[in-house]
């Protein structure tokens, strides 16, 4: 457990759970019904965080 960094999957989560936020309060803004916000949200979420998985990896390889 040497060197283990904390605050990657911290900021992992943050950006995740922003980013859900952010895409379900545009949709919601865009007249959608609140179900098919929270989904599209959640799909957000699920991109942001492995753009943000893939990106921190190939900075650690390096």
């Amino acid at each position: 457990m040497r060197r283990y960094n904390f605050w990657r999957p911290i900021m992992l989560i943050i950006v995740a759970l922003l980013t859900r936020s952010l895409v379900t309060n545009v949709c919601i803004l865009f007249g959608m019904q609140t179900e098919v916000a929270s989904s599209i949200g959640t799909l957000g979420m699920v991109i942001a965080g492995l753009v943000m998985y893939n990106r921190m990896n190939i900075r650690r390889r390096k």
